[in-house]
C-alpha cells in the first residue's frame, strides 16, 4: 500500500543540545535503515519549513502505524497521511 506522509517537525526551543543531537542522529539511522529496505520510499524536503514529503511503500496500515509510531522525532511531530491509489492516466500503469 502506498502512502503520501507530510511530517512537520516542532523542536522545542529549550530542548538539551546533546538530546536533540541524540534524536535526530537516530532519526536518520531509523529512516536510512526503512528506506534500504524498500518501504521509505522517498523522501522530500519542503522548501522553506522543517518538514518533509515522503513515500511509503507498506504492507498495510498497521506496518506504516508502527513505523510513523516510532520515529525518534515522532513526539515533535504534526503528521498528515494520505492513502494512494493508482490513476488511470498513469501511462506507467497502461
Amino acid at each position: 500500500m502506498l502512502f503520501a506522509v507530510t511530517m512537520d517537525v516542532a523542536l522545542p526551543t529549550d530542548m538539551d543540545p546533546e538530546v536533540r543531537a541524540d534524536t535526530l542522529a537516530r532519526e536518520k539511522t531509523y529512516s536510512q535503515d526503512l528506506q534500504r529496505a524498500g518501504e521509505w520510499v522517498s523522501i522530500w524536503r519542503r522548501v522553506g519549513q522543517y518538514s518533509n514529503l515522503s513515500i511509503f511503500d507498506v504492507a498495510d496500515n498497521e506496518r506504516l502505524h508502527d513505523i510513523l509510531w516510532n520515529l525518534p522525532l515522532f513526539p515533535y511531530m504534526t503528521i498528515d497521511v494520505t492513502p494512494l491509489a493508482t490513476h488511470p492516466s498513469d501511462i506507467a500503469v497502461g
